[in-house]
């Protein structure tokens, strides 16, 4: 465990790991221009970056749940910090195996003294409280748009998250989980404060995100007026079930199919305008994705030397000064 610890934390493995991604978002663009150059002459270059403008602004608050709960942890990263981790990491979604975001985030905070432990409970609380926030966002929009109610047979699973992270529930199975690993348990619990303050931030991304996807649907015949509640609550509900749908990368193909069926029904909006609104709406998913990890990677305030994490210590980890952002 020790060799393949010094084998993922290893500079030439991380920069390694994020030219793989890069490659990988890159190609993922090409392969699908054919689709992607009409749609994008349709809704326009113009929105298309005011969508990611926004996709960005999205990331952050995305970012910020993931922040709040290390922080709640005992782990707390500056900005500059937390970004570089979170953004950097999580471009292994992009390859095979839903593990690799973990994975990266846990090696990538060791830099700033982290215990895997803590990082890796922190972002795997983090996929909980975000799939619970996307189902919270489109269950509370999708009615107001007009959603047709056949799809909110999800909203069955939202007392079964809330359950699940319930501090008393969460931090038994995470003593769980550390003790069947046969790793040390965390030294400070989460509190309900911190789940609730991690939940709304993610509600506040899904708000974000609809945006984005509401202002793409407009230029295609989407209405002004009355369709950002959907628009919230079909992505919400899209990435969701994309992201439960452990075989399909990154979610993208059941998340364009949900995204696709709810913004063509209830406006008349033809299914290959909502289909042009998916395909750009993707690609500027993983630009954004790439933007991000690399304006991080770029922050030099964000970076730290790599310090070996002890995660046998009974002293909660002190985030590194010089991660400020």
């Amino acid at each position: 465990m020790a060799f393949l610890s010094r084998i993922l934390g290893s500079r030439l493995v991380r920069y390694g790991f994020v030219l793989a991604v890069v490659i990988g978002g890159v190609w993922a663009l090409v392969s699908d221009w054919h689709e992607i150059g009409p749609d994008l002459t349709r809704i326009g270059l113009p929105m298309a970056l005011v969508a990611l403008l926004i996709d960005l602004l999205g990331c952050c608050a995305s970012m910020w749940t993931w922040r709040v709960l290390l922080a709640g942890l005992g782990s707390p990263l500056s900005f500059g910090a937390a970004s570089r981790v979170l953004f950097v990491g999580q471009l292994g979604k992009y390859l095979p195996g839903s593990v690799w975001p973990v994975i990266a985030q846990m090696e990538m905070a060791t830099a700033y003294n982290v215990p895997r432990t803590r990082s890796g409970a922190a972002s795997l609380v983090n996929m909980g409280v975000s799939v619970l926030g996307a189902f919270l966002a489109a269950a509370v929009f999708l009615p107001l748009g007009g959603g047709s109610s056949e799809y909110l047979w999800f909203a069955a699973a939202i007392p079964v998250f809330l359950v699940c992270l319930h501090p008393r529930v969460l931090n038994y199975l995470l003593r769980r989980a550390f003790k069947l690993a046969r790793r040390p348990g965390l030294e400070e619990p989460l509190t309900g404060k911190v789940i609730a303050v991690a939940v709304a931030w993610s509600v506040v991304s899904w708000l974000l995100y609809g945006l984005a996807v509401w202002l793409l649907a407009t230029r295609v015949g989407f209405p002004v007026t009355t369709g950002y509640p959907l628009a919230v609550g079909a992505y919400a509900l899209g990435w969701a079930l994309g992201f439960l749908f452990i075989p399909d990368p990154a979610g993208a193909g059941i998340r364009d199919v949900v995204l696709i069926a709810l913004l063509s029904r209830p406006h008349g909006v033809t299914a290959s305008a909502a289909g042009a609104v998916a395909v750009v709406w993707r690609a500027v998913t993983i630009v954004g994705d790439l933007v991000v990890a690399g304006l991080a990677m770029a922050n030099r305030k964000g970076r730290a030397q790599p310090v070996a994490a002890d995660e046998t210590a009974g002293q909660p980890a002190v985030a590194s000064s010089r991660g400020d952002g």
